[in-house]
């Protein structure tokens, strides 16, 4: 994880780090712990983009603005609307999303789904993307900017 926040911050375009407070006050609001990748992704900048600081193809949200991927993609916060469990950490060109799946963790840490817009919340079309935070955030530094997970 250390090489890929030096590369984040060498080569791309990171905010501010979080602190441990809004770190805490984060946990507090969603009712979920970060895992050990992306607490050391929020401890070094609170969100980044990647590539690109105007029309990044990777933009991972500042812990302020992580939302339930139903709240994302479909508006309203409710059941009917997709799993409570699934939020969006990145926004992706054409209005799709990341999504960590809170609701399945493996080895403590949280998978990746893909946020396809058109066919959310369908898990066929949803489908894990990486085993965790820190494997999709390799995959996104070493793509060049392409959706590496649509071979």
């Amino acid at each position: 994880m250390s090489a890929m926040l030096l590369e984040i911050s060498q080569l791309h375009f990171p905010n501010p780090p979080a602190t441990a407070e809004q770190i805490d006050a984060f946990e507090q609001r969603v009712g979920w712990r970060l895992d050990p990748g992306l607490r050391a992704f929020y401890l070094h900048c609170d969100g980044a983009d990647l590539f690109d600081q105007i029309d990044p193809p990777f933009r991972f949200h500042p812990l302020a603005q992580i939302v339930r991927a139903r709240v994302a993609i479909r508006g309203k916060d409710t059941d009917d609307r997709g799993p409570a469990d699934w939020w969006s950490i990145c926004a992706v060109k054409d209005g799709n999303c990341i999504i960590l799946d809170v609701g399945t963790s493996q080895a403590g840490r949280y998978p990746v789904r893909d946020g396809y817009r058109e066919m959310f919340p369908n898990p066929e079309y949803c489908p894990e993307i990486a085993p965790s935070f820190s494997a999709f955030l390799e995959g996104a530094l070493q793509s060049n900017g392409d959706w590496f997970w649509l071979k």
